[in-house]
């Protein structure tokens, strides 16, 4: 019986950096600190560095640090946000909590992200924004999406939940817009122990109104200005995410050529479409995600064979009982329905050792009928 392949091993994690982690937590336990103090301060100038931008703000989860830049512009009730149809729910959920409304548009679909060239379509006199996700950890392509934004007087919001250290023509994302939100949920490329989430921005004056709204709309104690929530990264996990950090290049790499040898082994297979690659673009690798018509017939093959995969995403939101009643009908949802309907997952991670992804590899190629691969695969902690 061969060993059965997860499709993500959260406890590997902890045991390459067992000693830093132990190290974080006693840090913070001892300090008698533990909201709002010196490691969630610290993270933030850290992770500002990284992505390149003179401001980060330590929220709670990446839909919050989405719903904070847009009520932190004075997005709310009237105002209508682009979005992409191919999304998880949290991209909508950010612009309903806030009483705008989601303005979909289908995906291109070599990408997986919102099709530029159907955005200017979706304009109208109510838009204020083009949300703009970084599925799979691949950026969107931000230089036609920001052009648009700026003829229209549109702000552009990054939703970076999937793409810590991905880059786009040079430039990190979270610092490819006006502002980006991302998640630290523990799946993350960078992931906490819990969840977690922050907001970039080179915005001075908005980076102060996300500071304020995060903590219950208050600068100074028991001086309330705003109707903010309660939406801080606590010193925990600011102190693990610092620890993680310094690694995220690394993973991030390891993530890279775990993608290219799926890449390199199954580009014959006929039935697979593969990742479409563009050379002006490093993803993160956040998923290595194919599409298969016989999708729910090849992920059963892989499971018989211990080795787990998932969909993401099954449902689009629009199909979800959370917006179905507000888009029944929509008739520009044949591309994101496909989608959900023919996309897999195979596992990916910094974890993932060569002989696993050969096994995942060759399982693959039998459904197909094809010669399993050999044993040229580089070592994916080189």
């Amino acid at each position: 019986m061969k060993d059965k392949i997860s499709f993500f091993d959260l406890g590997e994690t902890y045991q390459e950096l067992r000693s830093d982690l132990d190290a974080a937590y006693h840090r913070v336990m001892n300090s008698g600190w533990y909201v709002l103090g010196q490691e969630v301060e610290a993270f933030e100038h850290e992770f500002a560095d990284y992505c390149g931008v003179k401001h980060c703000i330590g929220v709670g989860n990446g839909l919050e640090a989405l719903s904070l830049i847009l009520k932190g512009y004075g997005i709310g009730a009237g105002d209508e946000i682009i979005v992409p149809s191919n999304t998880y729910i949290a991209t909508w959920l950010a612009v309903t909590r806030t009483n705008a409304t989601p303005v979909p548009v289908e995906p291109d679909l070599t990408s997986f992200n919102i099709d530029p060239s159907q955005v200017t379509n979706a304009i109208t006199e109510r838009t204020k924004a083009i949300l703009a996700v970084h599925l799979y950890g691949r950026p969107a392509d931000m230089d036609p999406i920001n052009s648009i934004a700026k003829k229209n007087n549109l702000l552009v919001i990054e939703d970076a939940a999937q793409a810590h250290g991905a880059t786009y023509r040079g430039g990190k994302t979270g610092n490819l817009a006006d502002a980006a939100g991302f998640s630290f949920y523990p799946g993350k490329n960078l992931g906490a122990f819990g969840d977690g989430g922050a907001v970039t921005t080179n915005d001075y004056s908005l980076a102060e109104r996300v500071k304020i709204l995060r903590n219950y709309g208050s600068k100074e104690k028991y001086k309330n200005d705003f109707q903010g929530c309660n939406s801080r990264l606590d010193e925990l996990q600011a102190a693990f995410l610092r620890v993680k950090l310094r690694k995220l290049d690394e993973w991030n790499l390891r993530r890279k050529n775990i993608a290219h040898q799926y890449l390199d082994c199954l580009q014959e297979v006929t039935g697979i479409v593969l990742p479409d690659i563009n050379y002006d673009i490093i993803p993160a690798w956040h998923q290595f995600v194919i599409r298969c018509q016989q999708r729910d017939q090849l992920q059963q093959h892989l499971q018989r064979n211990g080795i787990i995969t998932l969909i993401h995403y099954p449902i689009p939101p629009h199909l979800s009982g959370a917006y179905s009643s507000e888009f029944i009908g929509w008739t520009g949802s044949k591309l994101s329905e496909h989608l959900a309907s023919t996309v897999l997952s195979l596992p990916i991670g910094p974890h993932l050792n060569s002989l696993s992804v050969k096994q995942v590899v060759n399982v693959i190629l039998t459904l197909y009928n094809y010669q399993e691969a050999g044993l040229g695969f580089k070592n994916n902690e080189g």
